[in-house]
């Protein structure tokens, strides 16, 4: 499989509304230089669509989830830019996977090991 495969859509869980996040992007993104100069092709409420070296694309999305807002990142060239910029958005808290009440080790049925 190609090394890149996994890193072409990378998401993150932040704290920051929506608009704040395409705002963030806009800035980070455009405001770079040389070889990862990037410039706004298309902008929605909640997505933002870019172009870079080469006609290279760059997409952020995001939305709202019950753990915070889900931010992606996709491209092909600009993998540790996106993974830049999602470091630089605040972590949403983790959610427990378990219920709160439920044990958190199920025990054995009496005389399975």
């Amino acid at each position: 499989m190609h090394q890149q495969s996994n890193r072409q859509l990378q998401e993150r869980l932040t704290t920051l509304p929506i608009a704040d996040v395409i705002a963030m992007a806009a800035r980070f993104f455009t405001r770079r230089s040389g070889v990862y100069a990037t410039f706004i092709e298309k902008q929605g409420p909640s997505h933002l669509v870019l172009r870079g070296q080469g006609g290279e694309e760059l997409v952020i999305a995001a939305r709202v989830t019950d753990a915070g807002t889900s931010v992606s990142g996709s491209t092909y060239m600009f993998d540790q830019q996106v993974a830049r910029f999602l470091d630089s958005l605040p972590a949403a808290p983790a959610l427990s996977q378990a219920a709160p009440d439920a044990p958190a080790i199920a025990a054995l049925p009496e005389g399975v090991a």
